[in-house]
């Protein structure tokens, strides 16, 4: 069987976010993505997207992969499940903790989400937005149209999750997996020290960091990321089939 790949969005994304992704891999690869939009918390949001590979066979390759807030799913989803996961890929994402600091910080974006989502929107958009990738119409657009899809009531409800999830830090420090950390390096959402941060916590983890790109990496280097998560789904799949 193709090796199985199972793709996490973020923080206000829907499985959109991985569209461009998907389509250079579906040939490949069965490309599986999760749906992080009605639960109230990480552990929820990985179980249900454990549910969506549950039935593979236990040799199955397995490969999971999560964009910002889809990182800390898929770290939860390691902790419960790493004997069944072959590879991990984190994009645009952190293994930090949340402080004082950083909870304020969310707060104060829930209360800008409840007095004005759209605006909030339009300030979200070139914010996670590498400034090149500004001027191409079809990704603000189509930024724009899944983050109100989303809406404002389920951003909520995922900001609190994530001011909520556990510490897995000690965890990462025993992964004996392959590790993908991906980070565009102008990313101002998940600033590159954060991935760096990261990769120095997990033993194999290797970093890849990718121009021209912001918080936004499935979007805007789409092709770049689709090749490295190939890469690692395929190097399992070897692995696994050696005598």
């Amino acid at each position: 069987m193709k090796p199985v790949l199972l793709l996490i969005p973020g923080m206000l994304n829907t499985g959109a976010i991985w569209d461009a992704v998907r389509s250079d891999l579906e040939p490949i690869l069965d490309v599986r993505v999760a749906d992080v939009l009605t639960q109230d918390s990480i552990p929820a949001m990985a179980a249900d997207a454990w549910a969506l590979v549950a039935d593979l066979p236990t040799e199955a390759s397995l490969t999971v992969c999560g964009f910002s807030m889809g990182g800390y799913v898929a770290i939860e989803l390691l902790a419960r499940h790493g004997h069944r996961v072959q590879a991990l890929a984190l994009v645009d994402s952190s293994a930090a903790i949340e402080t004082s600091e950083t909870m304020q910080l969310r707060e104060k974006t829930i209360g800008a989400f409840e007095r004005n989502f759209a605006r909030t929107v339009e300030g979200v958009i070139p914010f996670s937005l590498h400034p090149n990738s500004l001027a191409n119409a079809g990704w603000v657009d189509g930024m724009r149209r899944m983050m109100h899809e989303v809406g404002a009531v389920t951003a909520i409800r995922q900001t609190r999750a994530v001011m909520t999830r556990s510490d897995h830090r000690p965890m990462l420090a025993t992964i004996a997996q392959p590790v993908l950390v991906v980070c565009g390096r102008e990313d101002k959402v998940t600033p590159p020290h954060l991935s760096q941060e990261l990769a120095d916590l997990i033993p194999a983890a290797q970093l890849v960091w990718l121009d021209d790109a912001g918080h936004q990496t499935p979007i805007e280097q789409a092709p770049a990321l689709a090749r490295l998560l190939l890469k690692l789904a395929l190097s399992t799949q070897s692995h696994q089939e050696m005598p």
